[in-house]
């Protein structure tokens, strides 16, 4: 006695098939996200235009410790095209205040106080949409050598420091990426 309903046999092996699938797509994003690391706490993420062959390195240092209201730590983050540094950002990765001063162009710029070893100084850095700041490139080359790089950052709680660690860095990584090389605080 046949009931009328027909049953689908080929709905187990399509579903196998898409979870297969899914996996395997999900294998590769993270294979291009794999990093490497650079020294000391640094991570290095590698990668080539499939057009162009240009090759880009994206270096990563994690703050050691997180901003009030923040979900994860500080980074700073340096992306080089070609052999040169193209941005270095700084993520606070909380919510930062508005920006508090006009640049040399009118863009709006946050000012920050900033310490590499035992030296302070005062930067106006770039503020890109409440998200991050963009770092000088003065800033990042005396952050290379240095052991303490912190970053005190204005927030709406006011103002709160990012500790980091750049020491151990692999300086001929990032002469070879980046075309930078470390220069001591003036």
């Amino acid at each position: 006695m046949t009931t009328g309903l027909k049953t689908n046999s080929r709905f187990p092996v399509k579903a196998f098939l898409a979870g297969v699938m899914l996996i395997c797509v999900a294998a590769v994003l993270c294979a291009q996200d794999a990093g490497i690391s650079a020294g000391g706490r640094w991570m290095e993420y590698d990668s080539q235009d499939q057009m162009t062959l240009v090759k880009n390195a994206r270096f990563e240092l994690p703050a050691d410790n997180s901003l009030p209201g923040s979900e994860s730590s500080p980074k700073i983050i340096l992306f080089c095209t070609a052999g040169k540094l193209k941005l270095a950002d700084f993520r606070p990765n909380a919510m930062i205040a508005p920006p508090n001063r006009p640049g040399f162009w009118g863009q709006p710029q946050m000012e920050v106080t900033v310490r590499v070893d035992n030296s302070h100084s005062n930067h106006g850095w770039n503020w890109v949409n409440g998200h991050f700041l963009s770092m000088d490139k003065g800033t990042v080359r005396e952050m290379l050598g240095a052991q303490v790089f912190k970053v005190e950052v204005a927030t709406p709680r006011g103002p709160e420091i990012a500790n980091f660690s750049p020491a151990g860095l692999d300086l001929g990584r990032v002469k070879n990426a980046c075309g930078l090389t470390p220069k001591k605080p003036d």
